[in-house]
């Protein structure tokens, strides 16, 4: 049985000025269809959604709807009436009192408890949970979400991707949420390059065959190169006055340069740097406390001593105290008692939820270069601004737009190239996730997971924190917080686990163990894994320089082997200096 077409976009244009967004882009949506749109910051997600639902208009093109259809739609900065109760935000929206009971279940699942609160009372994050209660409620038969992960905890991440799974739903969304988009959909849109790519799959068969698009491309490419630097010859060689069959074959010519003239975003080389220094004592939290005036206790006595080379992740229902956390850390936030012991070499970069701030009329290359000209990756390695920025994905001309141009994706990006260019050795990072392109989330995924200092991650997005991190605090809320030394993945198939056990065996673990006052941290087990790798690594090492030491001794090398083998000598010395130097800081964490 064909599917019955809900939405068909044909040869849709939109330019902004000079800024060409999308060309000639073709695309439709079916009947039961959960459609993920996936593009770089700046290229017009959210201007394609504004302009499918009417908010904006094309400059071309045609956006034909099945008749009769109803579209709920998700902005991504939603607005309402500041004097109006969260109840009346959603009625006066549809008008329909059979729907209060489900209003309530939906606002519920959404942690939002008081349906007479005014909206201009609640939080830009809880507003926009009310817009997609609002969604819901009126039980669309095409759903159009921009960000709707934003502003959700894991909870109720894991909730609305159960809700949109169950029955028939059709729906396209723009999200940066890669479990979402693997779990959900069932179609993925990329647009790239000013046209748009159709995957018949989730995100998962989306990554396999972007990769074999790309590497075809870069074939064609390489291919069109090769046929070029041939006809540029006979086109260099041949008179002005040609034939007819020489016309042809000169405007074939002009066909193939600027085919041979694309490029293609190639990835950026890993950036490690050996030049960021921490101590070995980073800092203790010591039996801290923190109760705000309504009673809510986010802290209770909480002790625990950070490690070098640490990277944790803190997970939690909102309103259990993660960003609170945070403030209390850097000295932002008063305790009510104990205090925090903070080494001398730390050195904090914070990412906060409310950090962007800029001088909208400076260009972005000026915004970095006024905090510093380079960053020296030691080993008389550096890196210009506009090198980092380039790596972060804003490509040289990117760099000299003005701020004010830049899309909530890019400004957040921008943000956190202005945090790592101070060249901080402890990352604090909260919601460092949130409006970022997938494409800016793999680079930052490996930049931290080669980071050689210390990272504090707050973050809903359960892909990265399964790349970055080591182990999680979990936060329960009324002060409980449990150490897990694994990452987000792990942490929910233990808890699987533990919700089958009976409550007397429960009662009995916990008991044996306390998590607010063991100081000794263990080894996750990703350094657990590292540091048995390190040993057999080290052991090959040290083989292959006794082999080396003794050829070197022989006297049997001709002049080039000599050179050769003492540069690997040389090279091998460093490379267990720094291997034998990480084995023995692992070591240390359980001695």
């Amino acid at each position: 049985m064909a599917q019955i077409p809900y939405l068909d976009v044909q040869n849709l244009t939109k330019s902004f000025g000079s800024q060409l967004l999308f060309q000639d882009i073709s695309f439709s949506i079916a009947e039961g269809q959960k459609v993920g749109l996936i593009a770089q910051n700046g290229i017009g997600k959210s201007t394609l959604l504004s302009i499918l639902t009417g908010k904006e208009s094309k400059d071309e093109g045609e956006i034909i709807y099945k008749n009769d259809i109803k579209i709920g739609y998700l902005e991504q900065a939603p607005k309402f009436d500041p004097q109006e109760s969260v109840l009346d935000a959603c009625f006066n929206h549809h008008g329909d009192p059979d729907k209060v009971l489900k209003a309530k279940q939906i606002l519920t699942q959404l942690h939002i408890e008081d349906l007479q609160q005014p909206m201009d009372e609640l939080s830009g994050g809880q507003q926009k949970r009310v817009a997609l209660a609002n969604v819901l409620i009126l039980e669309p038969d095409f759903l159009i979400l921009d960000e709707p992960t934003n502003h959700l905890d894991l909870e109720m991440i894991e909730w609305l991707e159960d809700y949109l799974k169950r029955g028939n739903k059709t729906l396209l969304m723009v999200t940066h949420d890669r479990f979402f988009l693997d779990r959900v959909c069932n179609l993925i849109l990329e647009l790239d390059g000013k046209t748009i790519y159709t995957y018949r799959g989730n995100y998962s068969y989306y990554l396999e065959k972007h990769q074999q698009r790309v590497d075809n491309q870069r074939a064609e490419i390489a291919r069109a190169n090769n046929l070029y630097r041939t006809e540029l010859e006979w086109m260099r060689r041949m008179p002005q006055a040609r034939g007819h069959k020489a016309k042809y074959r000169e405007d074939a010519f002009y066909e193939l340069q600027a085919k041979a003239k694309q490029r293609i975003e190639e990835r950026q080389l890993r950036l490690k740097s050996s030049n960021i220094y921490i101590g070995s004592k980073i800092f203790e939290c010591q039996y801290v406390s923190k109760t705000f005036d309504n009673n809510k206790v986010i802290l209770k006595d909480f002790y625990y001593n950070f490690s070098r080379f640490e990277k944790m992740g803190i997970v939690g229902n909102n309103g259990t105290g993660k960003s609170t956390f945070i403030k209390l850390l850097l000295g932002l936030e008063p305790l009510d008692s104990g205090k925090f012991d903070i080494g001398e070499t730390v050195k904090f970069g914070y990412f906060s939820q409310e950090g962007l701030q800029f001088n909208e009329q400076q260009k972005v290359i000026d915004v970095i270069t006024d905090i510093a000209e380079y960053i020296d990756l030691g080993k008389g390695r550096h890196m210009t601004a506009s090198q980092f920025l380039q790596y972060f994905l804003f490509s040289p001309e990117e760099q000299y737009n003005y701020v004010y141009k830049l899309s909530g994706g890019e400004r957040r990006k921008l943000y956190l190239c202005t945090v790592l260019m101070r060249n901080p050795n402890f990352l604090v990072l909260d919601e460092p996730t949130n409006d970022l392109d997938i494409q800016t989330l793999q680079v930052l995924e490996e930049y931290l997971q080669d980071f050689p200092g210390c990272v504090i991650v707050v973050s809903h997005d359960r892909y990265f924190m399964d790349k970055v991190v080591d182990h999680l605090l979990v936060f329960h809320g009324d002060g409980v917080i449990k150490d897990f030394p694994g990452n987000y993945t792990q942490y929910r198939e233990w808890s699987a686990l533990q919700s089958k056990e009976s409550e007397p065996e429960k009662q009995q673990k916990e008991q044996k163990k306390d998590y607010h006052h063991d100081n000794r941290r263990r080894m996750s087990f990703k350094e657990r894994f590292e540091y048995g790798q390190l040993e057999k690594d080290i052991t090959a090492l040290e083989e292959e320089q006794n082999n080396l030491e003794e050829e070197l001794c022989s006297g049997t090398l001709s002049v080039e082997a000599l050179t050769e083998k003492s540069k690997r000598l040389s090279k091998l010395k460093e490379e267990l200096d720094e291997k034998s130097m990480r084995w023995l800081e692992l070591g240390e964490i359980e001695s």
